[in-house]
């Protein structure tokens, strides 16, 4: 490979973040943007003194021991004042005239970010450094946490950039991932975020960026305080302008020249707000002209040109009826308080998750208080507080019980940790979790063997431990309520089936902790096979892009544990094929695109896919331009005849094989 060739696999990795995270139409699989990506790891490794500062590796570097530097804002990161009325905007509005000597301004309005403020500076298109807001004045260098986000591109998307371009925006979570975080943080005895704000502020402090990475931060830019001012002239062209830079920027933006359209669009984002993926607490009104922005000002901490309308938070009044506690897959007992069901936000709550003593101690919550639910987008619902002037004189104190309420063991709290636990390795709600979660979709993905039924076979007897699936008879299975011949064959089809696995699938369905879909990715694509991970030390774990400390430490000590690699043995010898995926990335089907038509005879059109993929191609679903080679089997249709009329060669089966 050339040196051009490298710039452009450069460009190439991004142009594919770019379409996956900011235009949401991804061209290639997440499997096909790992081998580019491996194939650029290779080129570094021969070619260090070649790697470019834009480079994809360059996200995730090392880890910071010294906590975080200072940086300087040359322009200073101002807040926005807050008004919570149609009262307060007119106010605004008035101010805003005033100052403009009478004249009536055009207003762009935002959606309000419920994230942590960023500034990023690129030199010369080229990403130099990012800093949070701190004091207005000066905040931490968070460049080596805000490079792990993959839609931030580390080289803008222009030949002719600024020699310097700052822009601002905001940090968030998506509210899946922080669902997410926060139920790994339950499990894992740490307090829980109070919402995805602070979550992505805390993350950002991480001094180890792999950990960063891992939680999965997003970004969106929505203001310019360095760049081409001579050239625009609008809050509204910065938004272009940065879309045509490749920078993610927000979707809903809004011109409005008179008041009736400003509380228009409020009311349209207050009834999408439920729908959004994202937290935002409001809308942002700003007068569009930057002139008009400069003429008006700013005081030392807010601009005069600018407010934030913020939406009051959905909240609801009930009351607990009772206070129960969950057993999850490690262990952790989890106070989940039962409700007098509540309508927020458009849902009915029932219940609500309390997350720990600690938690219920400090809200003074008592079985049959009456409390303030709140629930903001699709935040997990929550209490806010207790209605103490409703408090009954029947209302009971809670403490967490000191058995497991599945199998009656001593519940203990680890140092350093705020869930308590059951620590035996026989307990049944533990068993039945993990072996629920072992043949879910995300992990062997056996069909037929649901909740009901797995709760069947625990309770007979038949299932103690992942193998015993593998174990399973017809006989065994007729012994089940609902189950008859046909239903009993279905399943034992699945088990079968789902005994050709692949690597990352079967590192997931062991249920280390820690360990995610992208972990597993990542360990899967490192190693050769299940036996070679469990040789790995914690320093050759770390040594794997995307593994932090703590995961790298739980993994070794999974594999540590004799029972953990007698079960591993059991299933491989009950005929478990786990399969390593072969990578050849040097092969003339790296980097070509392949459409697929027509019957194949000796493969799937799925099994033909898995195998271009292997080879470093890709798979799309329509011939264009940028199609390589059309693999047509029998009756292939229009492709067939569109691929001959753009000249694109096109493989027959026969040749296809030959060139595998």
């Amino acid at each position: 490979m050339t040196r051009d060739e490298y710039i452009q696999l450069c460009h190439e990795l991004w142009q594919h973040n770019k379409r996956y995270y900011i235009d949401c139409s991804p061209t290639i699989s997440d499997y096909e943007f790992d081998v580019l990506m491996q194939r650029l790891i290779e080129v570094e490794k021969q070619h260090p003194h070649w790697i470019e500062k834009f480079s994809p590796t360059q996200r995730v570097g090392e880890s910071l021991t010294d906590g975080f530097q200072s940086a300087t804002h040359k322009v200073p990161m101002l807040s926005l004042p807050n008004t919570y009325s149609d009262e307060e905007i007119v106010d605004f509005i008035k101010r805003v005239e005033k100052n403009l000597d009478g004249k009536k301004p055009e207003y762009c309005l935002e959606l309000k970010m419920d994230g942590t403020a960023i500034t990023v500076v690129y030199e010369k298109g080229v990403f130099a450094y990012a800093a949070t807001r701190g004091n207005g004045l000066m905040g931490d260098n968070v460049s080596q946490n805000i490079k792990t986000i993959n839609e931030l591109p580390l080289k803008l998307d222009t030949n002719n950039p600024p020699d310097i371009l700052e822009v601002r925006g905001e940090v968030f979570l998506e509210l899946k991932q922080f669902e997410k975080l926060n139920q790994n943080r339950d499990e894992d005895g740490l307090p829980v975020w109070a919402n995805p704000r602070n979550a992505a502020a805390g993350s950002l402090k991480l001094l180890n960026p792999k950990e960063a990475a891992s939680r999965r931060l997003r970004v969106v830019f929505y203001a310019m305080a360095q760049g081409p001012f001579e050239k625009i002239l609008t809050q509204y062209e910065v938004h272009e302008y940065l879309k045509s830079l490749g920078l993610p920027v927000l979707t809903e933006i809004a011109l409005c020249k008179e008041e009736v359209q400003i509380w228009s669009f409020r009311d349209r984002i207050h009834k999408l707000r439920e729908k959004l993926a994202f937290e935002i607490d409001g809308v942002v009104i700003k007068v569009n002209n930057l002139k008009s922005q400069e003429q008006i000002g700013a005081t030392s901490k807010i601009p005069r040109w600018a407010t934030a309308y913020k939406f009051a938070p959905e909240q609801g009044m009930t009351k607990i009826n009772d206070i129960i506690v969950n057993v999850g897959r490690t262990g952790a007992i989890t106070p989940v308080a039962i409700l007098e069901p509540v309508s927020v936000a458009g849902s009915t709550i029932a219940r609500v998750t309390l997350h720990n003593q600690d938690e219920i101690e400090r809200k003074d919550i008592c079985i049959g208080d009456t409390v303030i639910i709140e629930k903001g987008g699709d935040v997990i619902p929550k209490v806010v507080s207790v209605v103490l002037k409703e408090r009954p004189s029947y209302a009971k104190a809670w403490k967490m019980p000191t058995q497991c309420p599945s199998c009656k063991k001593d519940v203990v709290k680890l140092e350093g940790e705020v869930a308590f636990r059951c620590l035996n390795e026989q307990c049944p709600e533990k068993t039945y979790r993990h072996l629920t979660f072992f043949v879910s979709k995300e992990a062997m993905d056996i069909d037929h063997l649901g909740v009901k039924v797995m709760k069947q076979l625990i309770e007979k007897g038949y299932i103690q431990k992942p193998s015993d699936i593998y174990n399973l008879t017809k006989e065994k299975l007729l012994a089940l309520d609902g189950f008859k011949s046909k239903s009993a064959s279905k399943l034992l089809e699945s088990i079968e089936k789902s005994k050709d696995v692949s690597l990352s699938r079967f590192i997931m369905a062991l249920d280390i902790r820690y360990v995610g879909k992208t972990t597993a990715d990542d360990l899967a694509f490192h190693v050769n096979d299940i036996w070679d991970l469990s040789k790995k030390s914690v320093d050759q774990l770390v040594a794997i892009e995307g593994i932090g400390e703590k995961v790298a430490v739980a993994i070794f000590e999974y594999f540590k544990d004799e029972g953990n690699l007698s079960e591993i043995t059991a299933m491989l010898e009950l005929g478990l094929n786990v399969q390593k995926s072969q990578k050849t990335l040097d092969h003339m089907f790296g980097g070509k695109v392949f459409v697929l038509t027509g019957s194949l005879n000796k493969f799937t059109r799925d099994e033909a896919a898995s195998l271009i993929k292997e080879r470093g191609g890709k798979v799309s679903s329509s011939v264009g331009k940028k199609t390589d080679f059309l693999l047509a089997g029998e009756s292939p249709g229009s492709k067939y005849d569109k691929a001959q009329k753009l000249n694109i060669e096109i493989f027959t089966e026969e040749k296809f094989i030959e060139s595998l």
